[in-house]
């Protein structure tokens, strides 16, 4: 799959919560994920959504890989962006979390979206993708994925999730966790081979989560 780089998109930071006076409390199949393939993050919340089993409880629209919008938008999100922002005219990106009631973009901020979805919808039976303790090494996490888009930053990345590769079969212990979906998702696009050598369980890792269905399937095609 080719991947494109990701837009900037504007900051629309909503969160569902379980307060219902926070506008947006979690009712099942009121919200939409709009997810395109080419992005990596929307590539984590497919994989939290299908760990999650949430395909009848937010359902999702995918989009074309490539926007068809010379600003690299998608066309199919334009009412959703001016709904939302008033004489809005930059490039309407994904993802997008909106919401059926109102019409409106919720969230355009990945790792908020998939934390509502994980916390909002989860049941007994589905991981524990955020386990309560965790919030500080999770975050910690997030930080290290996002400095995987620096070459000069990524052979240290790397090296700490070796280290933790090693020690756990899992990035944040034995138990598989949002962490685990944010290093499969900044790093399954890479070239690995030359580096598989010098960092072998993290790349066992890697390879382990995309024969996983919840991973894997998201590589060719977007959630059902």
């Amino acid at each position: 799959m080719t991947v494109t780089p990701l837009t900037p998109a504007p900051a629309f930071r909503g969160r569902i919560g379980r307060d219902p006076r926070s506008g947006h409390y979690a009712v099942p199949r009121r919200y939409r994920l709009h997810l395109s393939p080419g992005h990596d993050d929307c590539l984590g919340i497919a994989v939290v959504h299908g760990l999650l089993g949430l395909d009848e409880i937010c359902p999702v629209t995918l989009l074309d890989p490539l926007p068809d919008r010379p600003d690299g938008g998608h066309s199919a999100l334009r009412p959703l962006y001016e709904a939302s922002a008033h004489h809005y005219r930059g490039p309407a990106v994904a993802p997008v979390l909106s919401d059926g009631w109102s019409g409106r973009i919720v969230s355009t901020h990945a790792r908020d979206i998939m934390r509502d979805l994980a916390r909002s919808f989860t049941s007994a039976a589905g991981p524990a993708l955020y386990p309560r303790g965790t919030e500080a090494e999770m975050e910690a996490v997030e930080e290290l994925c996002a400095r995987t888009a620096d070459p000069a930053a990524l052979p240290g990345v790397l090296d700490h999730l070796e280290r933790r590769l090693t020690a756990h079969s899992h990035v944040l212990g034995d138990r598989l966790t949002a962490a685990d979906v944010e290093v499969w998702a900044a790093l399954v696009h890479r070239d690995t081979p030359r580096r598989a050598t010098a960092h072998p369980a993290l790349w066992a890792h890697v390879r382990r989560l995309t024969a996983h269905p919840a991973f894997g399937r998201h590589l060719t095609a977007g959630p059902a």
